[in-house]
């Protein structure tokens, strides 16, 4: 149902196609968020009719780009139900959409890409995503798009973000687990020998959606791992408390 006071877009003039991830790339590095990119199996444009470009031929006009890839972790898809394998789920690892083209146009551009995956990699079979509550999101597009929530205690590799110099760059705790075999801050200090700064973070919301239709995506949903929440409401993220640890 349309809300009063928002702007709508026409999808009868949108389309969603397969683009390279060179493009995808250069619009995410310069548009997204988190200006990073990622390891990316699939990327699909949003592409909306440009009359203004009619004389040129091409009236096509690329507004968003989502990806999806591989999931961290080799149990990924039993995370999600011990009747998926890791190869059978794609996680949504980058989302964008440029301002000003209407209140529905991400919930269209998703819906239509799990047209795209049940049409061209038939043997993905669910997909998951988080949403940063850092960012100040908490997945409203997602919600919008059914996806199922689990919360937010899935991810233990979110628990804290390290710098090792104070005017360095955070990373996140499963960055450093290759160079520590650990994330555990106690177990940190004591392979090092000069300071570092810690900060907890707010765990990421965790969406699933499982792209099976009938009977074959009911017994997915009846052999979930995780619980379905309640979504979860947007909310302001105070400061983060960081902490100076000295080697022990």
């Amino acid at each position: 149902m349309k809300e009063l006071g928002k702007h709508y877009c026409d999808t009868s003039k949108l389309s969603v196609r397969p683009i390279s991830k060179s493009v995808a790339k250069d619009v995410i590095i310069n548009n997204h968020y988190s200006g990073l990119w990622t390891k990316v199996s699939y990327s699909l444009g949003l592409y909306i009719e440009d009359d203004s470009h009619k004389f040129f031929g091409d009236t096509d006009k690329l507004i968003g780009v989502i990806c999806y890839g591989d999931p961290i972790g080799r149990l990924t898809g039993q995370s999600v139900s011990e009747l998926l394998d890791r190869t059978e789920v794609l996680e949504l690892v980058r989302l964008f959409v440029f301002d000003g083209y209407g209140s529905n146009v991400e919930s269209w551009f998703i819906s239509k890409t799990f047209d795209w995956l049940r049409e061209n990699v038939p043997s993905v079979k669910a997909l998951i995503s988080y949403s940063d509550p850092k960012e100040g999101h908490s997945g409203i597009v997602y919600q919008a798009t059914n996806w199922i929530y689990q919360g937010d205690t899935l991810r233990f590799n979110d628990s804290w973000s390290f710098k090792f110099s104070e005017d360095g760059e955070w990373q996140h705790g499963r960055t450093i687990f290759p160079y520590y075999g650990t994330n555990d801050p106690t177990k940190i200090q004591k392979q090092i020998d000069k300071p570092f700064w810690i900060r907890r973070e707010p765990r990421k919301h965790r969406y699933v959606y499982v792209l099976l239709k009938g009977k074959r995506r009911k017994l997915i949903l009846k052999s979930l791992k995780h619980p379905q929440l309640p979504y979860p409401k947007n909310r302001v993220v105070s400061d983060l408390e960081i902490q100076k640890l000295e080697p022990l």
